[in-house]
């Protein structure tokens, strides 16, 4: 029912059970729309009902479980107002992001970039690689604020972009993620020649162009 399950040292069942039943509903392991049953996720991770209980709530806070009563709870949906505001906050601050990384970066933050993108590389000619190409897609733009010392900033688009996210990670299993690649590969570039007049283009197409090939995706 759920992948991950290894507890952290040191970690109380509360945060544990937040960790993975989170990571599963982003993973897509659990899916959206579907149903789950705090007595099966509890005995999933060995714990008690209590610490899932809590943890269904924050999750319903975050619009990532439904509660509906005398029904039962369900993996959400995805909501397209909730795609669209993660976009809208994720393509205005990205170009910003973009244009301090042309001022201020150092080799070593460029360094970085381009050994997360080796990585993506060595993923473009492997099977089912697509959860692995999601988590350094997210890990290259988390290095890109960190580098412009913006780190809370993109905690906070990651905090709004869980209906975004899963989008982009049902798209990119479904179809190859080279195009992603080679704009990480080219963002790089970008900063490294401080081309400052190309950033608004290169971040549309980046974010704003692949969601016209998301409609055939049902969700």
């Amino acid at each position: 029912m759920l992948s991950g399950t290894n507890r952290l040292p040191g970690e109380n069942g509360k945060d544990y059970a937040y960790r993975v039943i989170r990571q599963n509903i982003m993973n897509l392991t659990l899916e959206p729309g579907k149903a789950i049953s705090e007595i099966d996720l509890a005995e999933a991770l060995q714990l008690s009902r209590t610490p899932v209980r809590e943890v269904m709530s924050r999750l319903k806070e975050e619009y990532l479980v439904d509660v509906i009563p005398q029904v039962g709870t369900y993996i959400s949906k995805i909501v397209p107002q909730l795609i669209d505001e993660a976009v809208f906050m994720r393509f205005s601050l990205e170009k910003e992001v973009l244009l301090l990384a042309c001022k201020q970066f150092s080799q070593e933050d460029l360094l970085a970039l381009r050994h997360n993108v080796e990585k993506q590389e060595s993923l473009q000619q492997r099977q089912g690689a697509a959860s692995q190409f999601h988590e350094l897609d997210n890990e290259f733009h988390a290095l890109l604020f960190r580098g412009c010392g913006k780190e809370h900033v993109w905690d906070s688009i990651t905090r709004l972009s869980t209906h975004y996210n899963r989008m982009r990670l049902m798209f990119e299993i479904e179809h190859d993620f080279t195009r992603a690649v080679e704009q990480h590969r080219s963002l790089i570039e970008l900063i490294a020649e401080q081309r400052v007049d190309d950033i608004e283009s290169a971040v549309y197409r980046h974010i704003i162009e692949p969601m016209s090939r998301w409609t055939e995706l049902q969700v």
